[in-house]
């Protein structure tokens, strides 16, 4: 047979009889299921991957060669609990990607949402939380305890630092160093990343209006223009757009973080 020519499972694959996938799960040959794993239909996984469980991969999604998923992590700390991973629907990991499950000192957990694009040689590391339609581009890397929200995107190359907070519909450049927190639509580059005004171009694909497109950009100059500490721009944003529901988001970036944001 073909190694292209194939469906349900290879014959040169390896699955734990303990594994659990559904109907229409493709495995490619020499990967390796192990105990632990569930895979939903439709799902994936093409020559040379390695799954190791506890990990839950959801539906339709795409895992290309050489990628390792569900590996424990690589935290000194971790001592081979049976820390997770979940994996939603419909994402794509490319090439030689990386994702690690969690530890017992945070959630437990490392979790990726739906529609994602990891691009090739992608790291997730330890308890990182990536939320649904971002693309990490190639090379991207992310430090333990990270958190991506909807709609990001950071270019090639971009290494997050532990416990940082990408918002939602936020990007980074290509090559960026992120040690502190990335608010909700910002555009940052740098090393360390500074921020660089609203990402307008990817809102106005996203179908945001010219209203609510000045109000993001009125909220920028509140929060970089005028010389405010995080704290009171947060109280002056809640005072003049605490109406504006696309505010919300910006909202949270200056409410939960706990490293800062760029400067």
């Amino acid at each position: 047979m073909a190694t292209d020519d194939w469906s349900g499972v290879h014959p040169q694959a390896i699955v734990d009889p303990s594994a659990k996938l559904a109907k229409n799960v493709k495995v490619g040959p020499w990967t390796y299921i192990g105990p632990g794993v569930e895979i939903g239909e439709g799902t994936e996984i093409l020559s040379h991957v390695v799954v190791k469980g506890p990990t839950i991969i959801g539906r339709n999604n795409r895992i290309f060669q050489f990628s390792s998923i569900g590996e424990e992590c690589q935290d000194k700390k971790y001592a081979g609990e049976p820390t997770t991973l979940v994996i939603g629907d419909d994402n794509v990991i490319r090439e030689n990607c990386t994702v690690h499950r969690g530890t017992i000192q945070d959630r437990g957990e490392t979790r990726i949402g739906n529609r994602n694009l990891l691009m090739a040689y992608v790291h997730v590391a330890h308890d990182c939380v990536v939320g649904d339609d971002a693309i990490l581009a190639n090379c991207a890397t992310l430090a333990g305890h990270v958190t991506v929200g909807d709609w990001a995107i950071l270019g090639g190359g971009t290494m997050v630092h532990q416990f940082c907070r990408i918002g939602p519909h936020s990007m980074a450049a290509g090559g960026s160093i992120v040690l502190k927190d990335i608010p909700a639509y910002v555009m940052a580059s740098g090393q360390s990343a500074e921020p660089h005004g609203m990402n307008v171009e990817g809102l106005k694909r996203r179908g945001f209006g010219k209203d609510t497109l000045l109000a993001l950009r009125r909220a920028y100059k509140v929060i970089y223009r005028q010389g405010l500490t995080s704290e009171q721009a947060l109280e002056e944003l809640e005072q003049r757009f605490a109406d504006i529901p696309e505010i919300a988001p910006l909202l949270d970036s200056l409410r939960k973080t706990d490293r800062g944001i760029i400067r």
